[in-house]
């Protein structure tokens, strides 16, 4: 099955700059449309509001709620329950990469990362599961 071009991302990430520094290079760089929340609850709000997310690209550890329930949270909902998750984290020891995978996760992109490259991950971790 061939996945459309990927255009809208809905990114969850707690700390500012490294939200505004992704934003920045996912927006600029890689062209993509992004909704950036900063808490589990504003994602969520965000998929409610019909957000359409081609992709989610969350931070594992938040405030109040992380990336992980989170997630669990938007596959309750019609319109996110199989939309693509990316992690994006600093803990990517092999066991905490495969939990990830176990939770439906495509991909996981260690922090920090390069924001030069960043979009670039993005787009090739996006057309590796299309295959």
């Amino acid at each position: 099955m061939t996945r459309p071009a990927l255009q809208n991302i809905l990114y969850l990430e707690d700390d500012i700059d490294i939200q505004t520094v992704a934003q920045i290079a996912l927006e600029a760089v890689g062209g993509f449309t992004l909704q950036a929340c900063s808490l589990g609850s504003e994602a969520i709000e965000a998929a409610k509001s019909g957000f359409p997310a081609d992709l989610l690209l969350f931070d594992v550890m938040l405030p109040e709620m992380d990336g992980p329930t989170t997630l669990h949270n938007l596959r309750q909902m019609p319109g996110t329950a199989t939309t693509p998750v990316i992690f994006m984290t600093a803990k990517v020891q092999a066991s905490e990469v495969e939990y990830y995978k176990s939770l439906g996760a495509i991909g996981v992109i260690a922090k920090p990362f390069d924001p030069m490259m960043l979009a670039s991950q993005v787009q090739d971790i996006w057309q590796a599961e299309e295959n």
